[in-house]
C-alpha cells in the first residue's frame, strides 16, 4: 500500500506501508482478548537496504512476541535494526529499548524515528535512537552498558563485517547475564561465526522454532516462506 504522511517535525514520508499483526492466547480460558498487537512499517523501497524490513526481522519479532510477559522492563539494544521492527515490538511489550544503526547512516536513523512515530513512540522519550560504529568502543557504546537482551536480525550478512559484529556483542555482554538474539537467512554453507564465537570468548545456540510454534499456536514457517532462517542465542562462556 502506497501512503504518505509527516513525522512529528513536519517532514514528508513516503512509501509502501507494511503491517504486521501479532496475536497469542490469553494465560487463562483460551481468551484471546488484549493479546493482539499491529505495528506499521513505512519502507522506502528504492532507497537502500536499511528503509525495507529484511525477512529475518518478522522472525526475530514473533520469537519476542512469544516472550512478550518476559521482556517487560528489560533494557533491550538492538543493533543495525533498519526498521526497527523486532525491537519496536519490545517496546510496545514494555520494554525499555535503545535502537541502533550505523553512525555512518544518518538518513537511515531518521526513517527509523519515522518508523518508532507511526507506531506511537516519540524517539527520546519512548524509545532511543543512536547511530553506532562496530567494532568501535567509543563512549557511545559504553554508555549502552548495561543491557539484559541484545537484537539483530540479517546483521551477518556482509562476512567481512562479523566480526566487528561479535567484538561488539562481547563487549557489551561481558559480565553480564545477557543474551544475543539474532534471526539470520542462510546463504551460503561456506559462512560460519563459530571461530570468531570462540576468538571473543561466546557461545551460541540454534533455538528450536519447531517446539515454540507447538507451544505458540502460531506456525513460524508462515512468516518465512521458503527462506532458510535461524534463530541464533549467543552468550558469554
Amino acid at each position: 500500500m502506497s501512503n504518505a504522511y509527516a513525522m512529528s517535525d513536519g517532514r514528508p514520508v513516503s512509501g509502501q506501508l507494511k503491517k504486521f499483526v501479532f496475536r497469542g492466547k490469553s494465560s487463562s480460558n483460551g481468551d484471546t482478548r488484549g493479546e493482539y498487537l499491529e505495528i506499521i512499517i513505512p519502507e522506502l523501497l528504492s532507497a537502500g537496504y536499511s528503509f525495507y524490513t529484511w525477512p529475518s526481522a518478522p522472525l526475530l519479532a514473533w520469537y519476542l512476541w512469544t516472550q512478550r510477559r518476559h521482556i517487560r522492563g528489560l533494557r533491550v539494544l538492538e543493533l543495525g535494526c533498519g526498521t526497527g521492527l523486532p525491537g519496536i515490538l519490545a517496546a510496545k511489550c514494555g520494554a525499555r529499548v535503545t535502537l541502533t544503526d550505523s553512525v555512518a547512516l544518518p538518513r537511515s536513523l531518521r526513517h527509523l524515528s519515522a518508523c518508532c512515530e507511526a507506531n506511537g513512540l516519540v524517539p527520546g522519550r519512548d524509545v532511543q535512537i543512536l547511530g553506532l560504529a562496530w567494532g568501535l568502543f567509543l563512549t557511545d557504546v559504553h554508555n549502552l552498558r548495561p543491557v539484559d537482551l541484545l537484537l539483530a536480525s540479517d546483521c551477518f550478512y556482509e562476512p567481512t563485517q562479523f566480526e566487528e559484529v561479535l567484538s561488539t556483542v562481547a563487549y557489551l555482554l561481558d559480565g553480564t547475564d545477557a543474551r544475543f538474539l539474532c534471526a539470520y537467512q542462510e546463504r551460503s554453507a561456506d559462512w560460519s561465526v563459530e571461530a570468531l564465537l570462540k576468538k571473543w570468548g561466546l557461545k551460541g545456540a540454534v533455538l528450536d522454532l519447531d517446539s515454540l510454534s507447538e507451544s505458540s499456536g502460531v506456525d513460524y514457517r508462515v512468516l518465512i516462506g521458503e527462506r532458510t532462517l535461524h534463530l541464533l542465542e549467543i552468550v558469554p562462556e
